[in-house]
């Protein structure tokens, strides 16, 4: 295994920049940060050199801005990438299809990893592959990097540090609940969504991962937890609740960092996803509505990876999440996480940079995790100061 590199090239390089949400993180990087002054020192990635330009001089950065060549099919391409630089962001999936090279390659070299898989079944085969050889090798591998699963997994840790203060102990039960939300999911998202399923019908295994909200805690089998899959009437919310397609991936990943940190939210630990509508039969009439459409939540026309909304949808999006945090003892607390711009290109391209500014600056031990378990807190930070998400207790 390669000993952590002294002094690479650069601190991060933005691999599949000539993409849709590739471009959104090179962008903002370039505005948000320039390159090397103040900021980090970063590249921009893609296979091809004529393409890497073009989208350089289309987002207006400097004619300067260091590019690198790099084939996802190439091994030995990916690995003299790697080599150059402390972090790679990676927004090329989906990953199960383009990403194994790449989080190999990180491994290998020692080398700090953020993406925007959504994808459990891949994630777990990953760990299972890597997890040991990346502890040695010291690489951070961080999955997970964009809306899913950062709002979620830092909300429910900034919920639990507040149950903490208040009361002396963890929350034993959470409810994650969308209260608001405006824009869309990416072309990535849909793509991801749709390979998995193709994976599934040749492998039913991965049914039982995509089911087991325990599936990346590998060795933890915790409580029976709700499936979030039938509308219900929230008493204490008055507003009905509805499936939310980001669960499946949300929960697994607010355990994973529960586990792989030793359990502090508790080992009974109970957490569930869901979208609130509103009261009455108007707020039932859309849960059902909701819960029908996510038998197919794309449609019959799913965005395509590489295709996006304009400047102003990004800009004009939101969202707002709330966490019920449940004592155990009839006393609860509300805990929100609000997120400026479109959920699904303009918040999560700012959330996988600063992630890897963060990876940076961090002297966690390597090993395949979660933000929320490598970062934890310096990320809440980052994102309040740099991202336009504010994180706060509310009752």
């Amino acid at each position: 295994m390669s000993t952590p590199k002294a002094n690479p090239e650069f601190d991060i390089i933005v691999y599949g920049a000539t993409g849709y949400t590739g471009r959104l993180v090179a962008e903002y990087l370039d505005q948000h940060y320039g390159n090397g002054q103040d900021g980090p020192k970063w590249a921009m990635a893609g296979r091809s050199q004529e393409k890497l330009e073009a989208v350089r001089d289309e987002i207006g950065a400097p004619a300067d801005t260091p590019l690198v060549v790099a084939n996802a099919d190439d091994p030995a391409d990916l690995e003299a990438m790697c080599n150059r630089t402390k972090v790679v962001i990676t927004t090329v999936g989906p990953y199960q299809l383009y990403g194994d090279n790449l989080v190999a390659a990180c491994v290998k070299t020692g080398t700090d990893y953020a993406d925007l898989s959504g994808e459990p079944a891949w994630m777990a085969e990953k760990i299972a592959q890597h997890e040991a050889d990346a502890k040695k090798s010291g690489a951070r591998i961080c999955f997970s990097s964009g809306f899913d699963s950062i709002p979620f997994d830092l909300g429910v840790m900034m919920t639990q540090k507040t149950a903490k203060e208040r009361f002396g102990k963890p929350a034993p039960r959470i409810r994650g609940r969308v209260r608001a939300m405006a824009g869309t999911f990416s072309g990535g998202t849909a793509a991801s969504l749709g390979a998995t399923m193709k994976a599934a019908a040749k492998n039913p295994k991965i049914i039982n991962v995509l089911r087991d909200p325990f599936a990346l805690a590998p060795g933890f089998d915790g409580p029976s937890q709700p499936s979030g899959m039938v509308p219900a009437y929230e008493k204490d919310l008055d507003k009905w609740a509805a499936p939310f397609v980001m669960a499946p991936i949300n929960t697994k990943n607010v355990h994973r960092t529960n586990f792989l940190l030793g359990h502090p939210y508790g080992e009974d630990f109970v957490y569930d996803e869901m979208m609130l509508t509103s009261p009455g039969e108007a707020g039932k009439a859309a849960a059902n509505a909701v819960a029908e459409m996510m038998k197919n939540p794309f449609g019959a026309k799913p965005p395509k990876p590489g295709e996006g909304p304009s400047k102003e949808e990004r800009e004009n999006g939101f969202y707002d999440v709330l966490f019920v945090a449940e004592m155990g003892d009839g006393t609860s607390f509300h805990y929100g996480v609000k997120g400026k711009y479109d959920p699904g290109y303009g918040s999560t391209s700012r959330m996988i940079a600063e992630t890897g500014i963060a990876l940076t600056q961090s002297d966690a031990p390597g090993g395949i995790g979660t933000p929320g378990s490598f970062l934890g807190e310096a990320l809440v930070k980052r994102l309040e100061e740099h991202a336009n998400l504010t994180f706060a207790a509310e009752s």
